[in-house]
């Protein structure tokens, strides 16, 4: 019998339970004294303290145990999904495993990049429970979070969280003048953080959009990480009407900036 359900399982060599995965088999060589209890397609609820017994004028009982072990499962309705958060906000991340033992979760980041659980500590490889809370978090805290459930049973189990941070866009101009004499091309660079992908357009001074022609062709190149971008105008050669001021312009739903380079001439110097 199985003790704890306080379930019969078979009498003698009648199986008594409806559950078709059982049944008792005993050893014909040694004038029955050897009986076995079978149970096949083992699940979890048979996990327990069974019971054998004869039934002689004092009955004697024996008992066994069964441990059954179940690999762990992530259970996706109780953990977190893709998430999107600003810059500057808190994330808390959740991964809940079933599995016996119960499982043990750690958390790690893409190419074993660090975890910043807050900006005033320490930052660390992995991180050990079913919660992970990050404060405050920075575009550097962007990217894929894997939630990893063990238990000493193959195999273990990988959740991939994505975590994206938003921010309106940022721009820096490594050369802010630029001089090119008359006649040759010419080329103006801004590079750009932004969160989602930002617009990005150039114009001049008198705000007119620039639209790639003859004289300009323009390009965004991806950066790495994908936050990252280089927006280029190129202009070809380069006459007294295209001197002045020009603007690169960045645009995203959570904001907007703008940078100018002056474009001078530069008179070419012949050496002799």
């Amino acid at each position: 019998m199985h003790f704890e359900q306080s379930a019969i399982l078979t009498v003698h060599n009648h199986v008594i339970t409806r559950n078709p995965r059982i049944s008792v088999t005993h050893d014909k060589h040694d004038k029955h004294k050897t009986w076995f209890l079978h149970i096949t397609n083992v699940q979890e609820e048979d996990k327990g303290r069974y019971m054998c017994q004869i039934n002689t004028v004092t009955a004697k009982t024996q008992f066994g145990y069964l441990h059954v072990v179940v690999p762990p499962n992530i259970d996706d309705s109780v953990s977190s999904s893709d998430v999107i958060v600003r810059e500057g906000a808190n994330v808390t991340l959740r991964c809940k495993a079933t599995g016996s033992p119960p499982p043990s979760i750690k958390w790690k980041r893409d190419e074993n990049m660090k975890i910043s659980i807050n900006r005033n500590s320490s930052e660390v490889v992995e991180w050990e429970g079913d919660v992970l809370t990050l404060s405050r978090v920075s575009r550097y805290d962007m990217g894929a979070y894997l939630c990893i459930a063990t238990n000493g049973v193959p195999p273990s189990v990988s959740k991939r969280i994505k975590v994206s941070v938003d921010f309106p866009p940022m721009l820096w101009i490594p050369h802010q003048l630029v001089g090119i004499p008359l006649g040759f091309n010419a080329t103006l660079e801004c590079n750009i953080e932004a969160h989602p992908t930002s617009l990005n357009y150039w114009t001049r001074e008198n705000d007119q959009m620039i639209h790639d022609s003859q004289k300009y062709s323009t390009e965004t190149i991806p950066g790495n990480p994908s936050y990252k971008s280089v927006m280029r105008l190129h202009i070809g050669d380069v006459q007294h009407s295209d001197y002045g001021i020009y603007k690169c312009i960045a645009k995203n739903p959570r904001g907007d900036t703008d940078g100018s380079i002056r474009l001078y001439c530069e008179y070419y110097k012949l050496v002799l």
